[in-house]
């Protein structure tokens, strides 16, 4: 498959429809630990909540042209904080989620360089978390590519189309977490 030509922005409400699309393909659904239909308000509410003043949670979308040219949400990820607590500031977790039309074209890659990207430059994050189905081998290769690692197997971790399944619990960890120090030339 040619890759396609991949636009990554932040979210916004306007793009509920779609992200309640892609969330809700069955292809998709069976990859994520989310439930069944989800629908296009709660994802309106959802991403207004996301973009007020203080929040720190960030979802991404990728965008490619679709046959008619014109520019389609095809994927979302974000990051996201697991908590309150004021010792886990530094954390964030994770979840992505690619159409399958777009799988398997650079677009889980691109997203992953973004949302890494914005971890170690802008977000103050040192540490990512994740969670991930044990036989989910391309998700789990994607994320090792990124320097993730595994921290442990949790077996029946989540219920999945009627069933217990184990996941993995990944994380990764900035590679050259930020210090203070002398600028350069001073």
């Amino acid at each position: 498959m040619t890759p396609l030509p991949i636009q990554i922005r932040r979210a916004t409400p306007n793009d509920a429809a779609a992200l309640a699309a892609i969330m809700g393909d069955p292809a998709v659904l069976a990859s994520l630990m989310q439930l069944p239909y989800p629908n296009e308000q709660a994802w309106t509410q959802r991403l207004t909540e996301m973009l007020a003043p203080g929040k720190t949670d960030l979802l991404l979308v990728a965008q490619c042209a679709g046959d008619d040219g014109v520019p389609r949400v095809v994927a979302n990820a974000g990051l996201y904080p697991t908590g309150t607590a004021l010792c886990r500031r530094h954390v964030m977790g994770m979840g992505i989620a690619v159409s399958p039309s777009a799988q398997r074209q650079g677009v889980g890659r691109a997203l992953m360089s973004a949302l890494c990207d914005y971890a170690d430059r802008w977000g103050q994050v040192l540490r990512i978390e994740l969670q991930v189905f044990a036989e989910n081998r391309r998700a789990i290769a994607l994320y090792e590519s990124f320097g993730f690692r595994h921290e442990g197997r949790h077996l029946g971790y989540a219920l999945r189309d009627g069933r217990y399944v184990d996941a993995l619990s990944m994380a990764r960890l900035h590679p050259d977490p930020p210090r203070w120090g002398v600028a350069d030339g001073a």
